[in-house]
Order: C-alpha cells, then structure tokens, then sequence
C-alpha cells in the first residue's frame, strides 16, 4: 500500500454526487437534466451545483435550449471529462488492488 499516492485521486470527481454524474454520462455521452436527477436521485438545487463544479473543471459542458416553450439542459462529457474520469478510475483500481 505504501506506493499508492493519494493525490491522484480527483477531489472534483470524488464526490457521490459528481462520480454519479461522471459515471452516468462517460456511458451516455449526454443527458438531459432531468434524466439525470431521476437516475441520481438528487434534487433540482444539488445536482445544479454538482453539474456547475464540473463544468468548471472542463469536464462536461452544459447546453441550454428550448423544447418547444420548455427549457431544456443537457449535460455533455468532454474529452478532458473522459480522460480524468479513467484516471480517477485507474487511481481507484490501484487503491483497491493495494488493499487486497
């Protein structure tokens, strides 16, 4: 365990909330806000500001439109958002492979 290196392990990622979101569109490519915060179980407020951490790390980006009269958000991951999501997981695997 003593060649793990806990810093590469990506506090913005790391959160319930954000690896969900990560997980969730490096399968779907993108999704709309309100299928993510079914999937995710979160309210309209968190997942707001979880979505916005992210895009501020220039890991998805956010597309605001309209569907008719309705607003419609949807949540693209970017190929930096790609990259650092299989660091994360590679940084997990060696976590989890040391503690076996």
């Amino acid at each position: 365990m003593a060649a793990f290196d806990i810093g590469r392990i990506d506090d913005v990622i790391h959160g319930r909330m954000r690896l969900g979101i990560m997980a969730f569109l490096a399968d779907a490519d993108v999704a709309d806000f309100n299928a993510l915060k079914a999937a995710l179980q979160a309210t309209q407020g968190n997942l707001s500001i979880h979505l916005r951490k992210l895009e501020d790390a220039g890991y998805i980006e956010i597309e605001k439109s309209f569907f008719g009269r309705k607003p419609l958000t949807r949540a693209r991951i970017t190929a930096a958002g790609r990259k650092a999501f299989a660091a994360y997981l590679e940084a997990m695997a060696k976590l989890i492979d040391g503690a076996s």
